[in-house]
């Protein structure tokens, strides 16, 4: 599917101005999931997706993927409806699965401070996986307190709050094929 991200951003007074492409997103994740294909032939990964703002690029991440996988999913919260993370992790939604012995993938939307994906980490390292590898759309390192592992990387970023793609302001613009900076 075609945007044209310029008249989307231009109907939208809060929208500054478009960070990263559709059309841009479309063949990185289609390379992250040739990636992470190449690396799992033989297994059978567990994608666990972190909601809400990862929806979006798992569902084209594992269409982009030719090796089987089982997708789970987390809700976990640090930003309580605003643009600043809080520290404070909240699990909201826990896995089904049992990932002992499992072969595991956290897909995250972004990385900023590291502080909630080493909270999950180390959550999800206690129930015994084989590995536990991080995929993020978004890396934003320069926010970082907390060094994590990343070993997929969509794109890296500036210190600006995004949206689109999936990311929200508010519960609003996760349906932008874009990401977008939002005006201050």
């Amino acid at each position: 599917m075609q945007y044209d991200d310029a008249d989307i951003c231009q109907r939208d007074p809060l929208i500054e101005r478009v960070l990263i492409g559709s059309d841009e997103i479309q063949r990185r994740v289609q390379q992250l999931g040739t990636e992470i294909s190449r690396d799992y032939a033989g297994s059978t990964p567990v994608l666990v997706n972190i909601l809400k703002g990862a929806f979006v690029f798992l569902a084209d991440l594992t269409r982009g993927m030719s090796a089987p996988h089982e997708i789970d999913f987390m809700a976990i919260s640090s930003y309580h409806g605003g643009t600043q993370s809080t520290g404070v992790v909240k699990i909201e939604k826990d896995l089904k699965t049992d990932i002992t012995g499992r072969d595991v993938i956290i897909v995250e939307d972004i990385v900023d401070t590291g502080l909630t994906l080493s909270h999950l980490l180390d959550l999800l390292q206690t129930r015994g996986p084989r590995s536990l590898r991080v995929c993020t759309l978004l890396d934003k390192s320069s926010r970082r307190q907390k060094e994590v592992p990343i070993h997929y990387r969509g794109f890296e970023i500036p210190d600006e709050f995004v949206i689109g793609y999936g990311l929200d302001y508010d519960e609003k613009y996760r349906n932008l094929p874009f990401i977008g900076v939002l005006k201050p």
